[in-house]
């Protein structure tokens, strides 16, 4: 699945982070066994969360593995794991399900921020090696808008979000950041603490993706 060059203004900048800070490096060979059963079954997907900041080059608070897959290719994509020595579960949330490998989790999510995951939401994915393998990861600047839309009433550590936007402000286009979570008050507080840090601009052009 090819990527579309989001991020490439920035690609000879990034660093690859160490495996030290990517977590349990379990997780990773976790990982790359859903990447590669997904692959084999030829099954569109693209590599979110923490794992996705990661192959940017960036920084986590988080060490979850979330794979983004279309809603339509759910009960394949259960099978095929299964198959392969995965254990499944439906939790109560309809927006995603989750396997498991020896205890470790990963989610397969269809619908993230309440909106289906759809051939736009791979086409804004950049190819990046993960540990060797590559595969179709979010880009900077959709990684950041889930971040945002994350946030609510509930649940609004903004601590989780710094790294990521620290890490790899060179290659989120901030502009696109900010139209397309404008209807948050909380990412607009995000986006204003951003400012006050000196991380980004709260307003102006932005230097990152969408910068000509």
């Amino acid at each position: 699945m090819p990527g579309t060059g989001v991020g490439s203004a920035a690609h000879h900048h990034r660093r690859e982070t160490p495996m030290a800070e990517r977590g349990d490096e379990s997780l990773v060979h976790t990982l790359k066994k859903v990447a590669a059963v997904l692959k084999q079954e030829e099954i569109p997907f693209a590599l979110g969360g923490s794992f996705a900041v990661y192959a940017h080059g960036g920084h986590s608070s988080d060490h979850d593995v979330d794979f983004l897959i279309r809603e339509v290719d759910v009960e394949r994509s259960l099978e095929a794991l299964v198959a392969a020595g995965f254990t499944a579960e439906r939790p109560p949330e309809d927006w995603l399900v989750k396997v498991f490998d020896d205890g470790r989790m990963v989610d397969l999510i269809h619908r993230p921020i309440e909106t289906p995951v759809t051939e736009e939401t791979f086409a804004d994915t950049v190819v990046r090696p993960v540990d060797a393998i590559h595969m179709p990861v979010l880009s900077a600047s959709q990684l950041m808008v889930h971040k945002l839309l994350s946030f609510s009433q509930h649940y609004c550590d903004f601590a989780r979000g710094l790294p990521l936007a620290r890490s790899l402000r060179e290659q989120i286009d901030w502009e696109r950041v900010r139209k397309e979570t404008q209807h948050s008050p909380y990412a607009e507080a995000f986006l204003v603490l951003l400012d006050r840090l000196e991380v980004v601009p709260h307003s102006g052009t932005g230097e990152g993706e969408g910068t000509p």
